[in-house]
């Protein structure tokens, strides 16, 4: 529970069919195995203690009064069980019938939700039997407390004020206005659903479908729980097929006929509160909704799913091609409209043989080929300086001659060594001076280029050094358009291998040679001199694992996280890849720089959203420069 992660369960005990005393016991083992796994919330078949195929026995006295006993018995021997639960049970209210769904924890009974759709077509005939649910809330007598009894009830948990839980039961949700819209606006974070859904070809797709459907819009948890052997097979199979849908995806599921009677999931209800508050049009509080508080023990709650350590990353495969394809479209399209609103003649991109300025080069020769331009109205330009190395100078001029680019080198050595002069800079002070001067006059020339072919400038800058600050201000900070401002570099990397492929594939093994030879050079901003040759200086040396930063990145800008819940999930994510004391230098290194430099973000040139989280000022991510991160760094003690 802690972190905002809770377990949810769907269990499917064996029915004794029209024996609620027996199925009470049945339940009970449920209820304790659940507990005993963990599991905080759990969700069991509609008219579970009774059989939902018990056909006209449902009008008999006698059943309806064993049902409403065995509820309270049930009740009485889970009172240790750290849980809520809604279990199925038909009872009377007002003179008439309801299929209800109670909520019993701490040996009582909270509150009961009657069903709402009672469906009375083909193989179902319950209207011959139950009301459907009354307006209002009510109370009902159960074991000498009035219990609230009506549709709108939400349970609250007082430890873990994220966890609001309602209940809906099965045809609820089939219909086009579903209980489960009213509870997820009025607060609900984990709707449950008892059901007897009856198995039919081509169903379980279609119930899998509602589900993760059903969770996503709602941007809630939802626990599907369906009946299964025991009942009635006259005319019907129930087979017990329990899903767990968690903000459009599922989580968990245990397929028809599974032998298993208990399906779990850890679910983030921080991330689903973090989706509410951002998304304005989730839905206006509602108002008519009737609380009920109960209590659940604080604990750790496990985590039963690997953590992605890549969440920029879709799978390997034909999904990563396939993405990889689409970012390749999106920043195409960006950058040709831009040409075009621009009324450009040609781009600029400033090659240095690095992994980022490669991206973007290839982003160029592929939106001059849409507009039907000659691939020479792209140039390329390498501005080598102190720190280049004879590798990367190289893989620069075979890229831009085998992508068809206008190429030419600008030795910016004796530029800049003028600017030290002028500066008075001694050249032996490797200062952030040293470095930026250089960044500096590669964007100039590149900008004055743009300026005498009536060009634009293409940037190349990723969205994880946008993140880290990892640019000069006014050097490749800035462009006319930037085409990898959405990109992380754990995902660039992917783009251009995807490229490299697409070169090998087409017949061009010079191309596809040299994109792997960038893939294998370490990255670097080749501002200090090289050393013996090879490069001095390396980014990952100096700000950390990009791959861990890009972790820290996609939490902390999609769900907010916590410092504390960042350093858990990178701990689980990265086990046995950086211990525990790399991880936390990083994050704090992480949090310092995002907090510090935002004032390069504040003026970021346009640049194309590619994936759910961005950094620009315009629309993503709006900060003030001058926020402090004390107290992030704070939650790290």
């Amino acid at each position: 529970m802690k972190d905002g992660l809770l377990l949810l369960g769907a269990a499917t005990p064996r029915v004794h069919l029209a024996d609620p005393a027996a199925n009470a016991r049945e339940i009970a083992d449920a209820v304790r195995e659940a507990a005993d796994a963990g599991v905080r919330v759990l969700a069991l078949p509609e008219l579970a203690l009774t059989g939902y195929s018990c056909g006209d026995l449902f009008l008999t006295d006698t059943l309806v009064a064993a049902a409403r006993e065995a509820l309270l018995t049930l009740a009485r021997e889970t009172a240790q069980a750290p849980l809520l639960f809604f279990v199925g049970v038909p009872l009377q209210y007002g003179g008439r019938l309801y299929n209800c769904a109670a909520a019993v924890s701490g040996g009582r009974v909270l509150g009961v939700v009657p069903k709402t759709a009672i469906p009375n077509y083909a193989e179902f005939y319950e209207a011959r039997h139950f009301a459907p649910a009354p307006a209002g809330i009510g109370t009902i007598a159960l074991g000498g407390e009035n219990v609230p009894f009506g549709t709108r009830l939400l349970f609250s948990c007082r430890e873990m004020p994220s966890l609001v839980a309602a209940a809906e039961i099965c045809e609820d949700l089939w219909i086009p206005a579903p209980p489960s819209v009213g509870h997820a606006v009025a607060g609900a974070t984990v709707i449950v659903n008892l059901s007897a859904s009856s198995e039919t070809v081509g169903k379980e797709e279609y119930r899998r479908m509602l589900v993760a459907s059903q969770s996503g819009r709602l941007l809630c948890a939802y626990v599907y729980a369906d009946c299964g052997a025991g009942e009635s097979t006259t005319d019907l199979v129930f087979a017990g097929h329990r899903l767990i849908g968690e903000g459009g995806t599922i989580a968990a599921e245990d397929a028809p006929f599974s032998p298993r009677r208990l399906t779990t999931a850890t679910v983030d209800l921080a991330h689903l509160t973090a989706d509410r508050r951002r998304m304005t049009t989730f839905g206006p509080a509602g108002a008519d909704a009737f609380v009920v508080p109960f209590s659940l023990p604080l604990a750790e709650t496990p985590l039963t799913r690997p953590v992605d350590a890549h969440p920029f990353l879709p799978p390997e495969g034909a999904a990563r091609a396939d993405r990889c394809r689409r970012i390749l479209a999106l920043q195409c399209a960006g950058l040709a409209q831009r040409l075009t609103a621009a009324h450009a003649d040609g781009a600029v991109v400033a090659v240095s043989g690095g992994l980022d300025s490669c991206l973007a080069l290839l982003v160029a020769a592929r939106t001059a080929a849409q507009l039907g331009w000659e691939s020479t109205r792209v140039t390329a330009v390498t501005l080598p300086c102190f720190g280049t190395t004879r590798r990367t100078k190289s893989n620069a001029e075979i890229l831009s001659r085998e992508l068809g680019a206008d190429f030419s080198t600008i030795d910016i050595a004796e530029a800049v060594s003028v600017h030290f002069r002028d500066i008075a800079l001694d050249p032996s002070d490797r200062s952030v001076t040293y470095e930026n001067a250089q960044a500096r006059e590669r964007t100039q020339i590149a900008m004055d280029l743009a300026n005498k072919k009536n060009a634009l400038v293409v940037g190349t800058g990723d969205l994880s050094e946008l993140a880290l600050g990892w640019a000069t201000f006014n050097g490749d900070h800035m462009s006319n358009y930037g085409v990898n401002a959405g990109i992380p570099k754990t995902l660039v990397r992917h783009v251009v291998a995807y490229c490299a492929d697409e070169a090998q594939a087409e017949g061009r093994p010079a191309l596809a040679a040299v994109l792997r030879d960038i893939l294998a050079t370490p990255v670097s901003p080749e501002l200090l001199p090289a050393k013996d040759g090879e490069i001095a200086q390396k980014t990952e040396d100096l700000v950390g694992p990009y791959e861990l930063h890009d972790f820290f990145l996609y939490r902390f800008l999609r769900w907010g996280e916590t410092p504390e819940k960042l350093r858990r999930m990178a701990r689980a994510a990265f086990a046995g890849v950086y211990d525990d004391e790399v991880i936390e230098r990083w994050l704090r290194v992480f949090l310092r720089r995002f907090f510090a430099q935002q004032f390069k973000r504040s003026c970021l040139p346009d640049g194309p959203k590619i994936g759910t989280v961005g950094l620009s000022p315009r629309g993503d991510w709006r900060m003030p420069s001058d926020a402090a991160a004390a107290a992030w760094l704070e939650g790290l003690r």
